[in-house]
């Protein structure tokens, strides 16, 4: 059974990684309309290459996700294995949300 405060995090994790893909991708093409840049097509390249950097802001960077893997590992406790890959789930697939959203936006396809 997954606990509230477990499955909020997943919910903050995951609207986290939404905000860093969205915001900083419509956020980037106004400063690139400001400086005289096609604006959707920095929106599109922002949002491919923001991904990485949603994921690790959504779980508080990687150092912990790592020691917590790793202890888990260590010490026999799965259960701490199993929450920091559903943490890093739920921020991908926001991340990935977020992407979808732009390339909806910009009706261009984000190539992998």
């Amino acid at each position: 059974m997954i606990s509230r405060d477990f499955a909020g995090t997943l919910i903050m994790d995951f609207f986290v990684a939404f905000g860093v893909i969205i915001g900083g991708s419509l956020i980037g093409g106004m400063g690139a309309l400001l400086i005289g840049k096609p604006p959707l097509s920095t929106v599109h390249d922002l949002a491919a290459s923001l991904k990485i950097w949603a994921l690790v802001a959504a779980i508080g960077g990687t150092f912990d996700a790592i020691t917590s893997l790793e202890r888990g590992l260590i010490t026999g406790t799965h259960a701490d294995v199993y929450k920091t890959i559903a943490m890093m789930c739920a921020a991908l697939a926001g991340a990935n949300a977020g992407t979808m959203i732009i390339q909806w936006i910009t009706q261009e396809q984000i190539s992998p």
